[in-house]
């Protein structure tokens, strides 16, 4: 096993992510909604970044708004406190890494064997996590220091990955009939030992050593269908 390294990130934004650019003075052609949503986005962002840096204790509000170049008063006009800001963060993080999951399922062949299914969805997942570690650490590790509050929110990341291997695993018993059928609950046990292991690959290696679990898990995944 790799030794400890340090897993906060000094990266940019990630792909796709709204600019944390501010927004010129004066006429900009933006309606106040517009505008409102503008800023929230961008303190989404900046909250993952500045977790990613500091972690969910050390990150204060102050750090958000001077990264989502914002005022407080802006933040707390949308926001109660810095656990309200970063759960809508963290729902954020998971729809879009849901979102580029969906993408590339879409890009594979419908008839494409289950065994290569099950390892370009896990591939997928990985590069989604180690290309953008701010997400990865938000998801995986720093959720857990924010508390009950936000269990609904980590079960709900979960339940969709658990979802998708539901999904392959019925793409794999219609391809080969000689496959057991799997309990749910044995579903919900592989995504907590998923989690528990993303969150100590993070630990030890970093983001970037997320992609080294891709042969391991796909292995994991195929024992769990039986095959």
């Amino acid at each position: 096993m790799a030794g400890h390294v340090e897993t906060r990130m000094t990266d940019p934004e990630p792909p796709n992510a709204p600019s944390l650019r501010r927004l010129k003075r004066g006429r900009h052609g933006l309606s106040r909604e517009q505008v409102a949503a503008s800023q929230r986005q961008r303190m989404l962002v900046a909250i993952l970044y500045a977790v990613g840096e500091s972690g969910y204790p050390g990150t204060t509000v102050a750090d958000v708004v001077a990264r989502a170049a914002v005022s407080r008063t802006t933040f707390y006009s949308q926001f109660a406190d810095k656990e309200a800001c970063f759960l809508m963060a963290y729902d954020y993080a998971r729809r879009h890494v849901e979102s580029e999951l969906e993408d590339a399922s879409a890009e594979r062949a419908a008839d494409m064997p289950w065994r290569v299914q099950v390892a370009a969805d896990i591939a997928a997942y990985l590069d989604v996590l180690s290309s953008e570690p701010a997400i990865a650490l938000a998801l995986h590790q720093e959720v857990l220091a924010v508390g009950s509050s936000a269990l609904n929110a980590r079960a709900q990341l979960l339940a969709m990955l658990a979802g998708r291997v539901v999904a392959l695993n019925q793409v794999a018993r219609t391809q080969d009939s000689s496959l057991p059928e799997v309990p749910p609950e044995v579903f919900a046990l592989y995504t907590g030992g998923l989690d528990e292991l993303i969150r100590d690959r993070l630990r030890t290696a970093g983001a970037e050593g997320l992609r080294d679990l891709a042969e391991p898990l796909v292995r994991a995944t195929t024992a769990l269908f039986g095959a």
